[in-house]
């Protein structure tokens, strides 16, 4: 016969004092990742979850956390994100949780001129909150280009520095918005996108696009958001811009928030 184990976690609390949100973070977790094209990445996400802990329990359930993920065997998506979230919120027995899933995420990419392909990984962050029942979804990228500075370009007799950059997109939506999509987005404005194979004809090709586009980051930021704002799935977003320079010892950035709908945005 076995003696019942104390649940202590479960306890009353005497000091009834809600707790806005505890949890796990820093949970290695293999996962799969729907693409835009129908199919499935295999990658390795960070995890942060937490939820809401109501004042008269003493703690949260830790492990039903980690129960939940190895439980959850179905590719994830931008989709399917909601159903993950609430059902951590059910199996907490709360009313609001947060999921915060951080991957590299592999994109092949074709050279400009000779057309070899190679992959590119960007950093990617799911965030998904629930609050009393609402549900909102927040999908964040940092995409790598190339920029050119147009000062450099302009008082100097022949050639202009440039430097790989960061262009972080945070956008709140509305429908689904593919990691495609807001890659796109970001390389599309940069002087030149980067890729993890060239031969010479494609070093050529991207050196002098770079020359012929140059941009400062309040360049960079503001032609993404020129972007963002045009597009009817996305209620709110921060874009940031950072260029690693190469001729100081630090960066140079520039940030643009927006609200297109009222919704708060300080959490993106």
């Amino acid at each position: 016969m076995h003696c019942p184990i104390a649940d202590v976690q479960g306890a009353p609390d005497t000091r009834l004092i809600a707790v806005n949100e505890a949890g796990i973070r820093a949970l290695r977790h293999p996962v799969r990742i729907a693409d835009k094209h129908g199919r499935e990445q295999h990658t390795v996400a960070l995890f942060n979850m937490r939820v809401n802990l109501k004042p008269h329990f003493k703690g949260v359930h830790m492990s039903r956390f980690v129960e939940m993920l190895n439980g959850h065997d179905s590719e994830i998506s931008v989709e399917s994100f909601q159903s993950l979230l609430r059902s951590m919120v059910s199996r907490l027995e709360t009313e609001s949780g947060v999921i915060e899933m951080s991957f590299p995420y592999f994109m092949n990419k074709a050279a400009p001129v000779s057309q070899v392909k190679s992959l590119m990984d960007y950093q990617v962050t799911f965030i998904g909150k629930i609050e009393e029942g609402n549900y909102t979804f927040t999908l964040k990228v940092v995409v790598p280009v190339t920029s050119l500075c147009p000062c450099s370009k302009q008082i100097s007799a022949y050639g202009a520095h440039n430097q790989r950059s960061h262009i972080t997109v945070s956008v709140r939506i509305n429908a689904p918005v593919w990691i495609e999509d807001v890659v796109e987005m970001a390389e599309s404005q940069a002087s030149c996108e980067l890729y993890g194979l060239l031969k010479r004809s494609d070093e050529k090709h991207v050196t002098e696009k770079a020359y012929g586009n140059p941009k400062f980051v309040e360049d960079v930021v503001r032609d993404v958001a020129t972007i963002l704002n045009q597009d009817g799935r996305i209620d709110a977003y921060v874009v940031e811009s950072e260029n690693f320079e190469s001729i100081h010892n630090h960066s140079a950035y520039a940030m643009i928030e927006r609200g297109k709908r009222p919704c708060p945005i300080s959490d993106i």
